[in-house]
């Protein structure tokens, strides 16, 4: 897909395994697209650096910036954010604007492989089990979805600290 497509209406988010960098890709930029057009409340992404994420792409910030209003909050979760400030300049400009309603964590000490790899929403989740080879499951089912918040949850709250500031201070 190129990356200077616009946004078209997603289809339905799809309920069950995933397997494949592409087919992982796809399923980021419907599931922010139908974000955005459902209005989702809150979202959590976390991945331990988004190194493969499509969260550069006009498209992905494009819905995000649709979805982006009054009352919504995201959360990132990431070991680091290097690959984010180096790969994803347009997220990293749309975090910038959208400071007050996107929360930034970051857990520097944790094994890679421990973080989740993950979108979560109160309608629909997707799980990455296996980031090397793109393999995962989604779904609605509010038992995958209460799971998947509570790990996120844990994370936020007592295995990370603030990161990935708006802006930069120099002296």
């Amino acid at each position: 897909m190129n990356a200077d497509v616009p946004a078209q209406v997603p289809p339905a988010l799809p309920v069950g395994r995933f397997s494949g960098r592409e087919a992982f890709q796809q399923l980021v930029r419907d599931a922010l697209a139908t974000a955005a057009r459902d209005g989702w409340r809150e979202i959590i992404l976390s991945d331990a650096n988004f190194h493969d994420w499509p969260l550069g792409e006009r498209a992905v910030i494009e819905s995000l910036q649709e979805w982006a209003r009054s009352g919504r909050r995201m959360t990132l979760l990431a070991r680091t954010y290097d690959d984010v400030i180096r790969r994803h300049a347009r997220l990293v400009r749309w975090r910038g604007t959208w400071d007050h309603i996107l929360t930034c964590r970051v857990s520097p000490m944790a094994d890679p492989l421990d973080i989740p790899s993950a979108i979560w929403s109160p309608d629909w989740v997707l799980h990455r089990l296996d980031p090397e080879r793109c393999v995962g499951v989604t779904g609605r089912e509010p038992e995958r979805r209460v799971f998947l918040h509570e790990v996120l949850i844990e994370w936020v709250r007592s295995k990370s600290s603030p990161g990935f500031p708006s802006t930069t201070l120099g002296l």
